[in-house]
């Protein structure tokens, strides 16, 4: 099957997207005699705000404050026992299929009945945790930040991992929160679609000191094309992104705590992130790069992703793609 390539994401106006599309086209010529500067210039500011610890929950676990959302693909990984009072989000309730590319962001509207119905308002601390060694927390704080709440959103680090190592209390009880009035605010620079991610491409690959970086997050072995992965016809990635496969944010599978800051920039800074550009991320078919998407924002970058990801690319008839380790 073959996908052409779709001029609007998640309802936004093409207007709005070609404006984009322009505005960030543009940004190397402007800044192409900057760039050595740039390179110069101290690390952006990390977002501490956005990782909280295990030891901060639970001395918040009954603040009336603080929302906990346990994310899963399967509801049995909540009931067989999760943080006290924690609500549980499917991975199916934030995700939907759209033109055949599956893991696509949902409906805003779906999006905001689901917050609703948890009794998620406008106010409260929102901390995630969830299964696949963070990997689905990631995808929610994508999901939140997209709607324009992900700046009173964190991640738990280590998770329940953590959580159940250092032997604190977990629940098997269901709570039936009250609803409550979710306002979403869509942020279309935190998502973008293929015709930018073109001229993304193009940036990488032919400007001497871009001003984007393409992080691609899926394992190595997907990268080089060597296994294509599932529903992706023509192996490898896109021209002039840079492998950071997302399972290297955290310490390991056991103890999915995030690595420091200084490990983590420097992890970062050798795949081309550097202060002033704009990183896009991206998978297979988006949830990868969200972990990815989450860890650049909280170095303090400015971030966006390619939610339609390798999936859409590889399928999508004209794409140019590179196979091996070499980015272009």
């Amino acid at each position: 099957m073959k996908y052409s390539h779709r001029s609007t994401r998640i309802g936004l106006p093409f207007g709005a997207l070609l404006t984009i599309a322009s505005v960030l086209f543009l940004l190397p010529f402007q800044a192409e005699g900057q760039g050595a500067a740039r390179q110069k210039e101290k690390s952006p500011t990390v977002r501490s705000e956005m990782v909280v610890s295990t030891a901060w929950l639970a001395s918040h676990v009954n603040d009336p404050k603080v929302v906990i959302l346990h994310v899963a693909r399967e509801r049995s990984h909540f009931n067989e026992g999760h943080i006290p009072g924690a609500r549980f989000v499917g991975w199916n309730e934030i995700t939907a299929t759209r033109d055949g590319v599956p893991n696509e962001l949902a409906p805003v509207a779906d999006l905001q009945k689901l917050f609703e119905r948890l009794g998620i308002g406008n106010e409260a601390r929102i901390v995630l945790y969830g299964d696949n060694f963070g990997l689905a927390a990631a995808r929610a704080y994508f999901t939140l930040d997209y709607l324009g709440h992900g700046g009173r959103v964190a991640l738990l680090d280590g998770g329940l991992e953590k959580w159940k190592a250092e032997r604190r209390a977990t629940s098997t009880d269901m709570i039936e929160p009250e609803r409550a009035t979710f306002t979403p605010h869509a942020r279309a620079n935190a998502v973008t679609n293929l015709d930018v991610v073109r001229d993304f491409s193009w940036i990488a690959t032919n400007v001497t000191s871009p001003s984007v970086t393409l992080i691609d997050a899926r394992p190595v072995e997907e990268y080089s094309g060597a296994k294509p992965g599932d529903g992706v016809p023509r192996g490898g990635h896109i021209p002039g992104a840079a492998n950071v496969f997302w399972m290297q944010n955290v310490l390991s599978k056991e103890n999915p705590v995030l690595r420091s800051v200084a490990e983590l920039r420097k992890l970062y800074e050798e795949a081309g992130a550097l202060k002033g550009r704009t990183i896009m991320t991206y998978c297979r078919t988006g949830g990868q790069a969200s972990h990815a998407y989450f860890t650049l924002k909280y170095l303090g970058y400015d971030v966006v992703m390619y939610d339609g990801s390798f999936f859409e690319w590889s399928n999508t008839e004209g794409t140019p793609i590179v196979a091996g380790r070499a980015r272009k």
